[in-house]
């Protein structure tokens, strides 16, 4: 180093000199999983019919506890399927699940300990989740199954955060109601991803479009590409 060398010279990355031989020395390792998308949408769907059933009054308000400790389960496993998914490199569904979870994780601890203002709490959260689906569907409509989803999802919980507002009961009914409808999309979901693992072919329409429906079918080469520059791989998020 000469003493005209500045301090900026000295500072300056040397990873910007390009080293074309870094192409052969590195080695990125894929591993296939299978999809937890189906887990996912088994999750809500159980855990949309028993919180609907306790809107409906088929479970009596007094077991209120027991739901909640029931819908804990759907939170562990959405929380499993969000992780999955994001190894998976699939960040709407990663973060679809992680917000579900999130979402049953705060209903059950606030109904379990039966919190002063808990109705009201859980209405602000429910239209806050229902702004939340509607951004996710904006962007899910190449993924037909999760877009369905989504459209039930977000009138449901608007609904229900108007009612937790407000305290109309009749409007928590219609909750309860469009949560049977959430739950049977969301196993019709889950069972036809379930048979086009199985048979390796769609069987039960999903509806694909874009590049989802481009990602099933294109060769390795298409799936890697632009792989270098994914999170994971590139220097920051």
């Amino acid at each position: 180093m000469t003493a005209a060398t500045t301090l900026e010279d000295r500072q300056t990355p040397q990873a910007t000199v390009p080293r074309p031989e870094l192409h052969t020395m590195t080695r990125i390792s894929l591993r296939p999983i299978a999809s937890p998308m189906p887990l996912g949408f088994f999750a809500v769907a159980i855990a949309s019919a028993v919180t609907s059933s306790l809107q409906l009054g088929l479970i009596d308000g007094a077991y209120r506890q027991a739901v909640a400790l029931t819908v804990f389960a759907s939170f562990v496993l959405q929380l499993l399927v969000a992780i999955l998914a994001f190894g998976a490199r699939d960040v709407i569904a990663a973060t679809l699940m992680g917000v579900f979870a999130g979402a049953w994780l705060s209903f059950g601890l606030v109904t379990a300990a039966d919190a002063p203002g808990a109705r009201h709490v859980m209405g602000v959260l429910n239209l806050t989740f229902t702004v939340f689906a509607a951004l996710m569907a904006s962007v899910a409509r190449p993924k037909k199954a999760l877009w369905a989803v989504l459209l039930v999802a977000t009138p449901r919980y608007l609904v229900a955060g108007v009612a937790g507002v407000t305290g109309i009961e009749g409007l928590t009914r219609v909750a309860g109601v469009l949560g049977i409808l959430l739950a049977l999309v969301a196993v019709y979901a889950a069972y036809a991803l379930m048979v086009e693992e199985l048979r390796g072919r769609d069987v039960l329409p999903i509806g694909r479009s874009g590049p989802v429906k481009h990602a099933m079918t294109a060769e390795l080469a298409d799936q890697l590409h632009g792989l270098e520059r994914q999170a994971g791989i590139r220097r920051t998020l």
